[in-house]
């Protein structure tokens, strides 16, 4: 998995995505690295799309609340001039915009920007999840995330589906959602399998109080 491209010449732009299933820890991604350029003294622009409210109306908030101030956009070509001052633009959520966000990404990257975009590969049947296959392939620098399966501990990279609900684009949590392995995927639609996690504690071998 390369995580960050490096020893990059200036004013040279390039597309990165952060591909995987949900919780796998994708927006995080795209935070961390969107804080590591701003640390380095670039301009950097996050965006989203205008449906996904989840956790803030503006922000790009992860799953663990790490979040960033962000621009929402309805379509993917308000991005070319909402982010012209910018060296580093990231896209959160890309699934839930349509196939122009090839042609912006494109843009922006011959523009001499680095391109950060994050997304769900697959949709809750486990299909390619449009544009992000297109995206993965003109994408110089790819990382595919993955989660921990509900039910098998395994390492996950499909979103199981477990509410009755039988449209594609449905913005969802872990009230929708279970990551799940290939082996323990059933779609389209599944019961909650998932046992609750216990909190880490400190343990303590003295038996001390």
């Amino acid at each position: 998995m390369l995580n960050e491209p490096s020893f990059v010449p200036d004013h040279i732009g390039w597309i990165e995505v952060i591909c995987g299933g949900m919780f796998s820890g994708k927006t995080e991604e795209l935070i961390r690295r969107a804080k590591r350029a701003h640390i380095a003294g670039q301009k950097v622009v996050v965006v989203k799309p205008k449906m996904d409210d989840r956790y803030s109306d503006d922000n790009v908030v992860s799953h663990n609340e790490n979040a960033l101030p962000g621009l929402v956009v309805d379509t993917a070509d308000q991005m070319v001039l909402l982010t012209s001052d910018a060296q580093v633009v990231c896209i959160d959520e890309a699934q839930f915009f349509d196939s122009q966000l090839i042609n912006v990404a494109n843009t922006l990257a011959n523009d001499g920007k680095r391109i950060i975009i994050a997304g769900l590969d697959m949709d809750f049947e486990g299909r390619p999840f449009e544009p992000m296959p297109q995206l993965l392939a003109i994408a110089e620098y790819v990382t595919k995330l993955h989660a921990i399966c509900t039910e098998s501990g395994a390492m996950a990279h499909y979103s199981q589906r477990v509410v009755d609900h039988k449209d594609r684009m449905l913005v969802g949590e872990a009230d929708a959602y279970e990551p799940r392995a290939r082996h323990c995927f059933r779609p389209p639609v599944d019961e909650r399998r998932g046992k609750p996690v216990t909190p880490i504690t400190r343990q303590n071998p003295n038996n001390e109080s």
